[in-house]
């Protein structure tokens, strides 16, 4: 068995001093600034104005950086995150599937664009105000879990490549969000009691449905089937609905049920009978991989997460080419729903990498 020596990416770069600092304004990556400074880094910050609905937060990294005396830069990248993100969230949800935004922007967006502009004013290293950890294996750069695994961000950050890794840091791996905002409050920071901020950062007013249709065009009526087979309801469209919804469905069945599975090629939704929500297994695919000793064999015994505030789950893994993978759980979960991504990891927290759920094993 090989033996993985593990070092953080902060004693990598120990002789390194500037770094540059993805500042959103909020209570997190400002606190992340202050860190730094203490411990003599050369700090400046870029904050990325998204798409329009991001101005407040460009504002907001203005004060945040004014108060913390550092050099803000501002990315626009309107272009890019419609591309990148919104048309390909939009699409999935159409489809019938609910991905997370934030981990398809983190590689192809945020990330990329904050190691671009750090190489462009040649400084060697980035920090953002996540709580996960980074660090070096003998293989290569790896995500690990939190210590604080109320707050672990791990799972949002498994598609990240080797170069985004190697010049990351993440100040804040191991503390605790009431600690972190005492610091802000401690040094005058006015976004010591902001609110975390939502998931959907591009949708403020939280209803995705009305913003897809409003930009994408209005989602047709299908058929709602019932566990017995039969037409029980008419849905108004499927991005309206997810896997595993039990209220607002619109039917009423004299039982209880859940939407089972969503189906956009015929246009259906299919539900199923309370108590049938457990899945066995799922497979994946667009997986991505870190090299590490747990792949050597497959199947890969490890543990998953099927959504980001989920516990790790004992599973085995089968990595099938293409990037498609097989998951069998050792104890069947609730409603995987296509996707969204399933994280793998070793028993220790780190990960493995994951993919994007794409159906349910029955």
């Amino acid at each position: 068995m090989t033996t993985i020596t593990m070092t953080s990416a902060a004693d990598v770069i120990s002789m390194t001093k500037r770094i540059l600092v993805a500042l959103s304004g909020g209570v997190d990556s400002s606190v992340c600034v202050h860190l730094l400074k203490e411990q003599g880094y050369e700090v400046e910050a870029a904050v990325i104005e998204f798409s329009p609905a991001h101005s407040g937060a460009v504002d907001a990294a203005k004060i945040a950086a004014e108060q913390l005396g550092i050099k803000l830069h501002i990315i626009e990248a309107h272009d890019q995150f419609h591309k990148n993100v919104i048309e390909p969230f939009c699409k999935e949800y159409k489809a019938g599937r609910n991905p997370n935004p934030c981990i398809i922007c983190n590689p192809t967006t945020k990330f990329h664009l904050i190691c671009e502009k750090a190489k462009e004013l040649g400084i060697p290293q980035i920090a953002t105000g996540h709580y996960a950890g980074i660090v070096k294996t003998d293989r290569g750069w790896v995500v690990k879990q939190s210590a604080c695994l109320q707050r672990d961000q791990s799972y949002m950050l498994y598609r990240l490549t080797q170069e985004q890794l190697s010049m990351l840091i993440l100040p804040l791996e191991g503390l605790e969000k009431p600690v972190v905002r005492e610091i802000a409050a401690k040094i005058g920071l006015t976004c010591a009691d902001a609110p975390d901020s939502q998931e959907i950062c591009f949708i403020p007013d939280n209803d995705y449905a009305g913003y897809i249709e409003h930009h994408f065009g209005k989602s047709k009526m299908g058929d709602i089937i019932a566990p017995d087979g039969k037409v029980c309801g008419r849905h108004q469209g499927l991005l309206h609905y997810t896997v595993g919804q039990r209220k607002h469905i619109g039917v009423a069945l004299g039982y209880p049920v859940f939407i089972k599975s969503i189906d956009a090629e015929k246009n259906c939704i299919y539900l199923a009978k309370t108590g049938d929500e457990y899945a066995p297994g799922i497979t994946l695919r667009d997986c991505v991989t870190f090299d590490h000793e747990a792949w050597d064999n497959t199947p890969a015994s490890a543990f998953v997460k099927i959504r980001s505030r989920a516990s790790l789950s004992p599973a085995k893994i089968t990595l099938q080419g293409d990037g498609n993978a097989m998951v069998l759980f050792d104890e069947p979960q609730r409603a995987p729903a296509p996707g969204q991504s399933c994280v793998i990891y070793t028993a220790d927290g780190t990960v493995l990498g994951g993919g994007f759920i794409d159906r349910q094993l029955l």
